[in-house]
């Protein structure tokens, strides 16, 4: 190459055009090193505050007294004192709460434990109270019949709490299949229409109508969330229902009109339950009023007629029975 081809290739590389082009790419580089630093500088910023120690005892220290010291040892008396009872049990407690909506957020051993607790204060409390007082067999019988109850006590209440909680859904479910049908019908998806039933009522029904849109939110499917709903609740139609709105899906029926149909079937059975309790009600009406009502009514009635009476009968027997 001779010199003046040189000094021509030279002047092109020298170039303005060329010279913006270099600056051009030198700059797309150094931001290409720059913003991914930067964005990983935001992400850990962000990342320590929620990780920070500072920021989790902050928050820490804002909740109550009650919530911060005693709530955890207390379960952890509980939790040991649950080991004694069979893992059966365990099991069983663990489906009973989940059906009671799980008050207080109580686990099985939690529970299973307070049992136990309620045995040892009501049966050991009695009777280091009364083993001066009485004779030791006695204050030992009171206090195994005082134990007893106190262990059987908080299992009847969770009965009691499943059963309310059951009669509420059960309740609760014609009338939100009626207003799950009308979201439907004005165009509503399936879970928006969840959630404007939750909004408008709050009750046992609508809690898992929020929670099941939760886990479809969380990514499981509808399927599997209406199933888990079910079984959480325990409640025969629910159940139903749920069977019906999963296969009819399978099929391609229409939602709106499954939920009309349910909703219709509902408020039948509702209304069918409602003349059952009617009919009932003159057979339990006996008891108080054979053993309450009647007797007080006879007192009422034959009360000032007895002393006439009893004067009658003793005439008539020959003996004077003295009665005004």
């Amino acid at each position: 190459m001779d010199f003046g081809s040189l000094i021509e290739s030279a002047g092109l590389l020298w170039s303005p055009l060329f010279f913006a082009v270099l600056v051009g790419v030198a700059t797309l580089l150094f931001w290409m090193v720059i913003i991914p630093a930067r964005a990983l500088g935001s992400m850990s910023g962000r990342l320590s505050d929620y990780v920070e120690s500072d920021r989790v005892d902050e928050l820490e220290m804002r909740r109550p007294f009650v919530g911060r010291a005693l709530v955890p040892g207390v379960r952890k008396v509980l939790s040991a004192l649950a080991r004694v009872v069979p893992l059966a049990d365990v099991e069983n407690t663990r489906r009973l709460l989940i059906q009671a909506g799980e008050p207080w957020g109580m686990a099985a051993l939690d529970f299973l434990g307070l049992r136990v607790l309620s045995l040892i204060v009501l049966g050991g409390g009695y009777f280091l109270l009364a083993s001066d007082a009485m004779a030791f067999t006695l204050a030992l019988r009171n206090a195994l019949l005082l134990g007893a109850l106190g262990f059987f006590l908080p299992a009847l209440w969770l009965r009691q709490r499943v059963r309310s909680r059951k009669h509420e859904i059960a309740r609760a479910l014609p009338d939100a299949l009626d207003m799950l049908s009308v979201g439907v019908e004005a165009g509503l998806a399936f879970e928006s229409a969840l959630l404007r039933v939750a909004d408008q009522w709050d009750n046992a029904l609508t809690e898992e109508f929020r929670r099941a849109v939760r886990e479809m939110r969380l990514g499981a499917g509808r399927e599997e969330a209406l199933r888990r709903m079910a079984e959480r609740t325990g409640v025969e139609d629910l159940s139903t229902f749920v069977a019906v709105l999963v296969q009819s899906t399978r099929l391609g029926v229409s939602i709106a009109q499954v939920l009309e149909a349910q909703a219709a079937q509902m408020r039948l059975k509702r209304r069918q339950l409602a003349e059952e309790q009617a009919r009932k009600a003159g057979i339990k009406m006996i008891f108080p009023l054979v053993f309450l009502i009647f007797p007080a009514m006879f007192v009422v009635i034959l009360g000032p007629s007895m002393p006439a009476l009893l004067n009658f009968l003793g005439d008539f027997a020959g003996v004077s029975v003295g009665v005004p």
